[in-house]
């Protein structure tokens, strides 16, 4: 599982939270589980889905491979409500443990770069489903190409960062290749004019490529949703929610 700087380091990883308030897709998230049950939320990063359905009264724990990212998810986590675990998806072991629900929220299903790095993952996280479990991640629908939209103009944006004061970021896509697309995101602290950057590359499937890898790792059934509404997925929508049984 794939740690790029952004995420790595406590220096970057301050700044996520600001920049990514989970809207429609956190509400679904913690909604979605009807009853009590144990979660399992592979790359939780700073723990924001992962705390909303800890407080729901779910048995959840949170893994993620990104230092930084883990501890501003455990420091926010007061309550001690969740089990944090530094790990990847890849080697993930909790022996015979099992879980109702896996799931990967933020895309970070798309920071698997290739097939064989996928299915690694998505083997993994089915050895730890329980009889009748289910997992859901989310990809950005290639068709729509929203990586058009990544440039310098159309993304600045800017917010308050706490203990740093106002902080700026864009994002510009640097190159495009087959089913990849690699990216910086530049960070400027508006009150020293200080510039931090951080380079990722993302992978962006198409649905039947999503549906055939779950098939691989031994799913049986996967429902496609196109956005957080419940929507069924068409070739128009912006997203791919899968929802893969076992």
């Amino acid at each position: 599982m794939p740690v790029d700087d952004a995420f790595a380091l406590h220096d970057m990883a301050i700044f996520y939270d600001s920049f990514n308030i989970h809207g429609e897709d956190g509400d679904f998230y913690e909604t979605y589980p009807k009853t009590p049950c144990r979660i399992l939320d592979i790359g939780c990063g700073t723990g924001s889905v992962t705390l909303r359905l800890a407080r729901r009264g779910h048995q959840v724990t949170g893994i993620d491979p990104a230092p930084g990212m883990l501890a501003m998810a455990k420091a926010k986590d007061k309550e001690g409500l969740v089990r944090w675990i530094a790990a990847n998806a890849f080697d993930l072991n909790l022996e015979r443990e099992q879980f109702d629900l896996i799931i990967m929220t933020g895309h970070v299903f798309q920071v698997f770069l290739d097939d064989e790095e996928t299915l690694l993952a998505l083997t993994n996280a089915r050895r730890h489903l329980a009889p009748g479990g289910q997992m859901i991640i989310e990809s950005r629908n290639p068709l729509l190409r929203a990586w058009e939209g990544w440039t310098e103009a159309k993304t600045r944006n800017t917010a308050q960062v706490p203990s740093i004061g106002p902080v700026e970021v864009f994002y510009q896509v640097d190159r495009t290749e087959g089913e990849h697309v690699t990216f910086d995101a530049t960070f400027t602290l508006l009150k020293t004019g200080e510039k931090r950057i951080s380079r990722s590359c993302l992978r962006f499937p198409g649905r039947g490529k999503v549906e055939q890898l779950f098939k691989a790792a031994g799913f049986k059934s996967i429902e496609t949703l196109g956005w957080w509404d419940g929507r069924s997925f068409d070739p128009t929508s912006p997203e791919i929610i899968a929802i893969a049984s076992v």
